[in-house]
Parts: C-alpha cells; sequence; structure tokens
C-alpha cells in the first residue's frame, strides 16, 4: 500500500514538472546578447560603371537613350557577378588575344571583334547542341563556305588561326551587306539572312533600333559588356587578377603525311598531350595528307612547360 502511495506522488511531480516546463516554452525568452565576435554580414549594391562614352568596333554606343543603357547594365550585372567564369577570362585572355588581335590586323579589322570570339565560345574549343564548334562556333557549313577543312581526322573550327581567318572573311562579307558593323555582329548570331528580313521588314538600319529575338537582342550588349570589364577590372571588383602567362612556341609546317602524332611529338621535344592540346583540330591519332597540303602545327617543348618564378 505504502509502496504505491510513493508511485502515484512520483506520477504526480512529474505532472507537475511538465507543465511547468511547458509554460516557460510558452512565455517570452529574452534575447540573447551578441558578442563583439558575431557580426551581421551586410550586402552593398553599388551602381555598375558605364563610361560617358563608349565604342564598339570602332562605332559609338548610343547612351542617350534609356533602353540602350538598360540592355548593357543587364549583361554587366550577368558577367561581373558570374565571377568565376569571369576570373578565367580575365586570366587566359591575354594568352589568346594577341593571336587572334595578329590576324584582325591583318585583314584590317577592328580588333574589338576578339571581344565576339569570347562572347561566342569563352576561347574554348566547345561545341554548342547546335553543332557550331570551335573559338569562332562555325556551323560545319559554313566553315566549308569559308575554306576551313572539316573532315574525320582535321577540323579547322578549332585551328585558332584559321577559325580567325575565315571569321574575318564572314565579317567582310557582312559589312558589305550592312554597311554597320554592329549589324554585322548581331548577325553573326542570328545570321545574314534573318537580319536582313527583320532588317528589311521593320525599316532599319541600326542594331539599336530592331526589334528581334531575346539571344540576339542580348548579343552586342554581351560583347560590349565583355569588353568593358576585360579592358577595367578594378572598376568591376577585380583587383589583381594575374593573368596566365604567355607559352613559348615553335610553329612547324608539316606538308606530308604523318602516321603517328605522338611520336611526332617527341621528335619536336614536346609530348602528345601538348600537342594535342595546341593543335585541337588534329582530330585523330595520325595526319594523313596523301595531296601534301602544308599545314602549320604548333609545338611547345617539355621545357617551356615550366614556369618562370
Amino acid at each position: 500500500m505504502k509502496s504505491n502511495i510513493q508511485k502515484i506522488s512520483y506520477i504526480l511531480l512529474g505532472v507537475c514538472i511538465s507543465g511547468i516546463l511547458i509554460l516557460f516554452s510558452f512565455s517570452d525568452t529574452p534575447q540573447i546578447k551578441k558578442t563583439d565576435t558575431q557580426k551581421e554580414t551586410t550586402f552593398v549594391a553599388v551602381d555598375l560603371y558605364i563610361p560617358d562614352k563608349i565604342s564598339i568596333f570602332g562605332e559609338s554606343v548610343p547612351l542617350e537613350y534609356y533602353d540602350v543603357v538598360e540592355s548593357l547594365e543587364r549583361e554587366l550585372l550577368v558577367n561581373v557577378y558570374y565571377q568565376s567564369q569571369t576570373v578565367q577570362y580575365l586570366k587566359y585572355v591575354h594568352r589568346y588575344f594577341p593571336i587572334i588581335d595578329s590576324v584582325l590586323q591583318a585583314n584590317n579589322l577592328h580588333t574589338d571583334f576578339k571581344y565576339l570570339a569570347l562572347a561566342e565560345s569563352g576561347l574554348r574549343v566547345n561545341i554548342s547542341p547546335k553543332g557550331a564548334a570551335g573559338f569562332w562556333q562555325f556551323i560545319e557549313t559554313t566553315a566549308k563556305e569559308y575554306n576551313l577543312t572539316v573532315n574525320e581526322q582535321i577540323d579547322q573550327r578549332y585551328d585558332l588561326i584559321k577559325s580567325t581567318e575565315a571569321a574575318c572573311k564572314y565579317l567582310k562579307t557582312g559589312y558589305n551587306k550592312f554597311n554597320s558593323w554592329t549589324m554585322v555582329a548581331a548577325s553573326y548570331n542570328l545570321g545574314m539572312g534573318g537580319l536582313n528580313k527583320q532588317a528589311e521588314f521593320q525599316k532599319v538600319t541600326s542594331y539599336y533600333d530592331l526589334y528581334t529575338n531575346s539571344e540576339t537582342a542580348r548579343y552586342v550588349f554581351r560583347i560590349i559588356a565583355l569588353k568593358l570589364i576585360i579592358e577595367n577590372p578594378e572598376k568591376y571588383g577585380y583587383h589583381e587578377i594575374k593573368p596566365y602567362p604567355s607559352i613559348p612556341y615553335k610553329t612547324v609546317t608539316v606538308d606530308s603525311t604523318i602516321q603517328n602524332l605522338q611520336e611526332f611529338a617527341i621528335s619536336q621535344g614536346s609530348n602528345y598531350k601538348l600537342l594535342k592540346t595546341m593543335n585541337p583540330w588534329l582530330r585523330d591519332k595520325y595526319l594523313l595528307n596523301p595531296q601534301r597540303i602544308p599545314y602549320k602545327i604548333i609545338i611547345i617543348k617539355n621545357s617551356d612547360r615550366i614556369l618562370k618564378k
């Protein structure tokens, strides 16, 4: 009997304690004072830098138009805050831009067109879902139209110099049609026929007056944004980004068949990895050349891989 009374007492005590805890859980609890080590993170937004005057391909950008400024700001926002990609651009454009500049200058074209290549491919040997490939993103039919070789063992869309030369021919052809380099750049995205059809229907000759699909409407503004960021990185928050160094190389002209590219690379003081990396247009392990066509192959020696401190 006594034992049962003790059990009942313990049960009642437990119920009381539980009730008290529940009451405290619904009561206002005092705020814990933050220590000095607990600091709030504050996001600071600032207007993006846009110069008073901008030109692209040697033509003035009409910044007096509100829609032009807003379109440019959109592309600046997208690219400035895509930090991982933008840092990569800042690091390796200096390795490729001098080569592209030399070809553009040799063809009497404005060097701003290198930013078109950057917008197209990021200077990577990519292939798009639509089959556009290489630095300048040519589809196969257009590449062949501009005298680039595309077959199972050679694809010159991946040859930086050859594809840039083909792009120069395309750009000059476009200028003869549109008499505007900005319109030519837009046609690189939409196609000359498609852009010309829209321009004739709307009775406009300026890209900045043209209503078109979203991708083409943003295209030239992306090129302008990339130019501004690459040429003024500090103004967009990119400080002390160290570019990748230029790599010493030589060019070997070959006008005969190479049965084994791995052995060829070793004979040049290089290796297969470096050969294929610097010559992605070589699509196979050999180079058949019965027509004895001269091809220029870029060679980096193993000794030139070592970083200079």
